[in-house]
């Protein structure tokens, strides 16, 4: 990857309206931010191979596919050598259930942002993740109520 580009009004009102509907034609991005499509094509084209732009997903409701709870975790761990932190990370990143992970200062080591279906479902992940895990040394569980806010939506201003 090469360094990132210098973003302009134009690039970040094109970051905008794609962080609401990434969907969104580029003629009719164009329309909105006074450039023509082919213009807005290279402006994305080239965020894109900048790794300004890393992905474009769809984002999907848990509870809708049936993963209705969900979990935020801290994680304690035993040694904080750097081949073991490398291995937690790498072993967090594996799971389909921890949606995010952080490496966070603090108490905690870990952050994780977890959905499952049903909490017997959780108890099984934490036998895997924690248990299993010679070096955790503890972990809490923060069970989410309701999702007041959820979003990806990085400020551009």
């Amino acid at each position: 990857m090469t360094a990132p580009p210098n973003l302009d009004a134009f690039d970040r009102a094109i970051l905008s309206i794609l962080q609401k509907d990434n969907t969104t034609p580029q003629r009719a991005i164009g329309e909105r931010v006074n450039l023509s499509a082919p213009a807005v094509q290279r402006r994305i084209r080239r965020m894109e191979e900048h790794g300004v732009i890393r992905a474009n997903v769809a984002l999907v409701d848990p509870a809708k596919i049936g993963h209705p709870i969900t979990i935020f975790v801290e994680v304690e761990v035993e040694s904080e050598r750097a081949e073991l932190i490398d291995a937690a990370k790498r072993g967090f990143a594996e799971v389909p259930e921890v949606q995010q992970c952080y490496y966070v200062t603090g108490e905690a080591d870990f952050i994780l942002f977890v959905t499952v279906a049903t909490m017997a479902d959780y108890e099984a992940l934490t036998r895997r993740l924690f248990f299993a895990n010679n070096n955790v040394k503890r972990f809490r569980t923060f069970v989410a109520m309701d999702r007041v806010k959820v979003g990806l939506e990085v400020p551009v201003g």
